[in-house]
C-alpha cells in the first residue's frame, strides 16, 4: 500500500518536472502578439455563459458534424436552482454537500475529513471569483472527473481578470449591515506580466439575529507572468478572515415565550451590553501556483500545487458540577415542571426577566467570585497546591488548526479528428488539529483540566478523571489547552482518464478514476479512562477505491439533444464518520468499508438564440454510508456515541429549467426540482459512551422509508426585462413542498416503542417524521449602469457607475423553516415526544442587499 502511494507521487513528479525543463526550449515569441492571442482568449471566456449558434450549427447532421454540446453554457435549471432555491437550503438532487466538487485554478479545494467545500475560505472576493464554470451532474469536463452532483471550477489567474479598477459599498440587513471592496486588474502589460489585487471589509455590529454580530476582512493577490505564447505561471493568494457571533436553534416553546421567531439563546447581558456565547472565527489563507503549458495546438497541461492553513474555532460555554447555564436548557422551561402550578409562574417570570430568557452572565461571574478552592499536587507535584477563585464557568474554544497541501496536474489532447482526450493526477495530504484552549475564566482564577463526569462514575479511581495523565490536576489560565486534544493525518492520492468520441449524430465518453486514500488518529494527551488507547498514533485506515464513468449525447441538430449518462463509484468513508469517539480514543467502527454508489440521469437540451431548456430524470444509489452522532444521554447521564453504519439512501427525480425570451428584452425564466429521497436500509446502531470502552447496546434503526431533510419538491416562475438604457429588473415566484425534519434514530428503535400498542396514536407519535409546511417566498432584483464618459467627456477610460439592489421575500414569510431537527434525546421511561421537541430555524423576513460602485 505505501508504494501504491509513491507511485502516484512520482507520476505526478514525472509531469511537473516535464513542463519545468520545458521552459527553456521553449523559444520566445512576439510579445505583441501575446498581448493579441490573450485579449482574443479573454473575449471568448467572456463570452461563454452565452451560447450562440450560427447557420452551419442548424443544418441536418447527415453531411457534416453537428456541434456537440457546450459543457460551459448557462445552464437555465442550475442557474435557476442556485438563486431562487436557497431560502430553504435547498439540496440539488438530495444530495450532501460532499457530493460536488470545486477547484480553484486546478486545485481541489474539498476539505478531506468531511468532504466539504469551505467556500468561506474566499468570502467578501465577489469581484476576482466570477470566472467560473459550473458542470451539473455526470457530464464530461476538461478539470476532473467530478463528482456526482458536479462540479464548480473557479479561475482566479489575474490574466483571466477583468481589466478594470472597481470600488464598490453595499449595505444590508443580513448576517452584515456594511461592505467595502476595492479591486484592481491590470491585464497582461507588454512585458507579460499581469495582477490582480481586492480587498473588502464587512461587518454588523449586530445582524438580522438579535445578538449575532459580524466583523471579516478578505484580501487577494493574483500575479501572472506568459513566459511566452505556450507557457504562463501563475500565483494565487488569498485571505477571508471573520468573526461572528452565532444564531442557535432552539424550541417552539422558547421561540413563543421570547415572541420571537428568530430567538437566540446564545447571547446575554453583561453591564448593559450584549455579549455572545458562541462565536465563530477563521483565519486560513489559500496560495495557489499553477502552470498552463499549451505544448502544441493540440495539447495543453495544466498544472497546480496549493497550501491551506490556519485555524477555525467556535466558543461556547463549559462548566464543571454546577446548573446549566443555557436559558433554554429543557429544565427550565415551563413545559417541565412537574408540579401543574408552577407552569404559568414559571412561564410569567421568563415573559418578564429577559436574564431568564438569555444567557445570565452576571449570575455565571458571581458563581465564579464565590468559588475559593485549593486544588493539590498540581502537575502531578506533591505539595504542589494553588488556592484561588476556582471557575466553575468558561468560555472555552473549540479549535481545528489544518494544514493542508497538494498537487494536480491534467493533460488535454486532440487525438484525430474525433478524440479529445483527458487524463490526470493528484496527491492531497491533511492534518488537522483538534483541541480545546480557555477563552475566558469569566472572574475566576484558574479552571482545573478534570473530567468531571468520569470524576462521578469512578469516584475511586484516582486516574479516571484526569484528561491527561502526562500532566495531572493540570491548572488552566487563559490560552491554555485542555480536555480533548487530538491530530488527524489524511492523504489521498488519485489518477484518472477520460476520452470523449465525437461522431456526426453521437458522442460518447468513456471515464475512470482510481485513489487511495489512509487516515489515522494521533493523540496528544493521554485520558485517564483510556491511557493505552488516547495517547500517540493509532493504527492506519486505508482504502482503494475507482470509479467508472460513460454517456451519450444523441445530436438531433445544433439545438437539440438527448443525453444518457451513467456512473458506479466507491468511496472511502470520511474521518468525521469512521472514528467513534476521537475525542478521548482511536476506537473505529466494526467493518470500515467503502461507500458504494449507482448513478445514472437522461434528459433533454434545447439551446436556441432565443429558448434555452433543460429536463433531466436522475436516480441515484448509495450504499453503505456511515455517521456517528454524539449527544448527552439523559439515561446513562453522560456523552453518548451513537456509530451508525448501512447507511442506505434513494434519490430519484426529475429537473427542468426554461429561459425564453418574450419580447424585446422581456424573458421568462421557470425551474422546477421534483424528487424522491429516501433512506432505504434498517440501520445499524453501536452505542458506547466516553467514559467506558464498553459497547453499552447494539441497536436496529427501523429508518427504512424515511425522508431526507432536503425540500423534495421546488419551483420557481419569473420575468426578467432587461432594457436598452441600461437597466433590468427581475422578479421570482418560489414554491416548496415535501420538507421534513430529519429524525432522532434512538425514536426508530425497538426500545422506544416498547410496551406501546402499535395501533395506538402514541405509536405513531412516537415513530412519525414530521412533515412541514408547504412555503413560498417572492424575490425581486434590480440593477442600472451608467456610462459616465456620456455625461463627462474629458474621462479617458470607460468609466461606469453601477446600482444593484436585490430583496427577498418581499411578502415578508415568517413561516419558513429553514432548518430543524429532532432532538437526540427521548423520554423511554413515560414515552413522552413532547419533553424533548424538535429545534428549528426561520427563514428571514423581508431582507435586502443595495449595491453602488464605480468602475473604471
Amino acid at each position: 500500500m505505501r508504494n501504491s502511494t509513491k507511485g502516484f507521487v512520482l507520476l505526478f513528479a514525472s509531469f511537473f518536472l516535464l513542463q519545468v525543463a520545458a521552459y527553456a526550449q521553449e523559444p520566445q515569441k512576439n510579445s505583441r502578439d501575446s498581448v493579441i492571442l490573450q485579449e482574443g482568449r479573454e473575449s471568448m471566456l467572456e463570452n461563454i455563459p452565452v451560447i450562440s449558434l450560427d447557420e452551419s450549427d442548424m443544418q441536418d447532421g447527415s453531411a457534416q458534424n453537428i456541434s456537440s454540446q457546450l459543457t460551459a453554457g448557462r445552464d437555465p435549471f442550475l442557474s435557476g436552482a442556485s438563486f431562487h432555491f436557497n431560502a430553504v437550503r435547498f439540496r440539488i438532487r438530495g444530495y450532501d454537500a460532499d457530493m460536488f466538487s470545486t477547484y480553484i485554478n486546478g486545485m481541489p479545494m474539498e476539505n478531506l475529513d468531511n468532504g466539504f467545500t469551505p467556500y468561506g475560505l474566499w468570502g467578501g472576493l465577489n469581484d476576482v471569483m466570477r470566472n467560473r464554470d459550473q458542470v451539473h451532474g455526470l457530464k464530461i469536463n476538461p478539470y476532473a472527473i467530478g463528482d456526482i452532483g458536479g462540479l464548480t471550477y473557479f479561475d482566479t489567474r489575474a490574466s483571466r481578470q477583468r481589466v478594470q479598477t472597481s470600488i464598490n459599498y453595499a449595505i444590508s440587513n443580513r448576517n452584515y449591515s456594511n461592505r467595502l471592496m476595492v479591486t484592481h486588474s491590470t491585464g497582461l502589460n507588454k512585458k507579460g506580466w499581469a495582477f490582480s489585487l481586492s480587498a473588502s471589509r464587512r461587518w454588523a455590529s449586530e445582524g438580522y439575529t438579535e445578538g449575532t454580530y459580524y466583523d471579516g476582512y478578505s484580501g487577494f493577490l493574483a500575479v501572472d507572468k506568459k513566459i511566452n505564447d505556450r507557457n504562463l505561471l501563475s500565483f494565487t493568494s488569498m485571505l477571508a478572515t471573520t468573526e461572528n457571533g452565532r444564531q442557535g436553534s432552539s424550541v417552539q416553546e422558547m421561540l413563543d415565550i421570547a415572541g420571537d421567531k428568530y430567538y437566540n439563546p446564545y447571547w446575554g447581558y453583561q453591564n448593559g451590553k450584549k455579549r455572545n456565547s458562541s462565536i465563530a472565527k477563521i483565519t486560513q489563507p489559500v496560495f495557489i501556483l499553477s502552470h498552463e503549458w499549451k505544448m502544441n495546438d493540440k495539447t495543453t497541461i495544466n498544472s497546480a500545487l496549493s497550501y491551506i492553513f490556519g485555524n477555525r474555532s467556535v466558543s461556547g460555554l463549559d462548566w464543571y458540577n454546577s446548573a446549566d447555564p443555557r436559558p433554554d436548557y429543557y429544565r427550565y422551561l415551563p413545559s417541565y415542571q412537574l408540579d401543574a402550578s408552577n407552569v404559568d409562574a414559571v412561564r410569567q417570570a421568563m415573559l418578564n426577566d429577559v436574564n431568564l430568557r438569555q444567557v445570565n452572565w452576571d449570575r455565571l461571574y458571581q458563581a465564579n467570585y464565590g468559588n475559593i478552592a485549593t486544588i493539590n499536587d498540581v502537575n502531578g507535584i506533591s505539595g504542589n497546591n494553588v488556592t484561588g477563585k476556582r471557575s466553575v464557568y468558561i468560555v472555552e474554544d473549540r479549535n481545528i488548526f489544518t494544514q493542508r497541501a497538494g498537487a494536480n496536474t491534467v493533460l488535454n489532447t486532440v487525438l484525430g479528428k474525433r478524440i479529445d482526450f483527458t487524463t490526470g493526477a493528484s496527491f492531497q495530504y491533511q492534518k488537522n488539529h483538534y483541541y480545546k484552549d480557555v477563552n475566558d475564566l469569566l472572574g475566576g482564577d484558574f479552571y482545573v483540566d478534570l473530567n468531571q463526569f468520569a470524576e462521578r462514575d469512578f469516584a475511586t479511581d484516582p486516574n479516571a478523571n484526569q484528561n491527561d495523565l502526562n500532566h495531572p490536576n493540570r491548572i488552566l489560565g487563559v490560552g491554555d489547552k485542555f480536555g480533548y486534544n487530538y491530530d488527524i493525518t489524511i492523504k489521498k492520492a488519485a489518477a484518472w482518464v477520460q476520452a470523449v468520441v465525437k461522431f456526426n449524430k453521437i458522442d460518447f465518453f468513456i471515464a475512470g478514476e482510481h485513489s487511495y486514500t489512509e487516515f489515522f488518529r494521533t493523540g496528544n494527551v493521554k485520558v485517564g479512562l483510556f491511557p493505552d488507547d488516547s495517547y500517540g498514533k493509532s493504527a492506519k485506515q486505508r482504502f482503494y477505491n475507482y470509479t467508472a464513468k460513460a454517456g451519450v449525447t444523441y445530436k438531433i441538430d445544433g439545438r437539440n439533444y438527448i443525453f444518457v449518462n451513467g456512473a458506479y463509484l466507491t468511496r472511502a468513508p470520511f474521518f468525521e464518520n469512521a472514528y467513534i469517539a476521537p475525542r478521548t480514543r482511536d476506537l473505529v467502527q466494526d467493518n470500515l468499508t467503502n461507500e458504494k454508489i449507482h448513478t445514472a440521469e437522461a434528459g433533454y437540451v434545447l439551446n436556441a438564440p432565443k429558448l434555452k431548456a433543460r429536463l433531466t430524470g436522475y436516480y441515484t444509489q448509495i450504499e453503505d454510508q456511515m455517521n456517528v452522532l454524539t449527544f448527552y444521554h439523559d439515561e446513562y447521564r453522560n456523552f453518548v456515541n451513537y456509530a451508525i453504519s448501512g447507511i442506505d439512501k434513494q434519490h430519484f427525480g426529475g429537473e427542468f429549467g426554461v429561459d425564453a425570451k418574450l419580447y424585446k428584452g422581456l424573458s421568462l425564466n421557470a425551474t422546477a426540482a421534483v424528487g424522491r429521497f429516501y433512506y432505504t436500509s434498517r440501520q445499524n446502531a453501536t452505542v458506547t459512551v466516553d467514559n467506558s470502552a464498553a459497547v453499552i447496546s447494539k441497536d436496529l434503526i427501523y429508518s427504512e422509508n424515511y425522508r431526507l431533510p432536503t425540500p423534495q419538491e421546488a419551483y420557481s416562475i419569473g420575468l426578467d426585462y432587461r432594457s436598452p438604457k441600461y437597466w433590468f429588473l427581475n422578479v421570482n415566484f418560489n414554491y416548496f413542498d415535501n420538507m421534513w425534519f430529519d429524525f432522532n434514530p434512538l425514536r426508530r428503535t425497538a426500545s422506544a416503542v416498547s410496551g406501546v400498542d402499535p395501533s395506538s396514536p402514541l405509536w405513531n407519535e412516537i415513530i412519525g417524521q414530521d412533515k412541514l409546511k408547504a412555503q413560498y417566498t417572492l424575490d425581486a432584483f434590480a440593477g442600472y449602469s451608467w456610462r459616465m464618459n456620456n455625461k463627462f467627456k474629458n474621462l479617458k477610460k470607460a468609466t461606469y457607475i453601477v446600482f444593484n439592489v436585490g430583496v427577498n421575500n418581499i411578502l415578508n414569510n415568517q413561516s419558513i423553516v429553514t432548518g430543524g431537527y429532532e432532538q437526540l434525546r427521548f423520554d423511554f421511561a413515560e414515552k413522552n415526544v413532547n419533553k424533548f421537541p424538535s429545534r428549528r430555524f426561520y427563514a428571514y423576513g423581508i431582507n435586502y442587499f443595495a449595491s453602488i460602485g464605480i468602475r473604471f
